[in-house]
C-alpha cells in the first residue's frame, strides 16, 4: 500500500516540475526541445516494445501493444510537428543570390 503512495508522490513531484520547467522556456528554445523530448518518446517506444515482448498473458498482451501503438505515435507526431516548426524558419525563397 505504502509504494502505492510513493509512486504517486513521485509522479505528482514530476508534473509540477515538469510544468515549472516547461513555462519558462522561451519561445525560441521550443524546437530544439522538442527534438529532445522525440528522443525521450523513442525510449519510450522501446521501453513498450521490451514489455509487449515479454508479455505472457492476453491483457498484458493487449496492455503492451496499446503502449507501442501510442508510443509510435507520439515518436511520428513529434517528428511532424519538429519538421513544421523547422519549415518555419528556412527562406521563403525571395531575394534569393546565387
Amino acid at each position: 500500500m505504502i509504494e502505492g503512495f510513493v509512486a504517486l508522490y513521485i509522479f505528482m513531484l514530476a508534473a509540477i516540475a515538469g510544468y515549472e520547467v516547461i513555462s519558462k522556456v522561451p519561445v525560441i528554445l521550443h524546437t530544439p526541445l522538442m527534438s529532445g523530448s522525440n528522443f525521450v518518446h523513442g525510449i519510450v517506444l522501446v521501453g513498450a516494445m521490451v514489455a509487449l515482448g515479454q508479455a505472457q498473458t492476453g491483457l498484458e498482451q493487449l496492455v503492451g501493444f496499446v503502449g507501442v501503438v501510442l508510443a509510435a505515435g507520439n515518436v511520428v507526431g513529434g517528428f511532424v510537428v519538429t519538421e513544421r516548426m523547422l519549415d518555419m524558419f528556412k527562406a521563403s525563397g525571395r531575394g534569393d543570390r546565387r
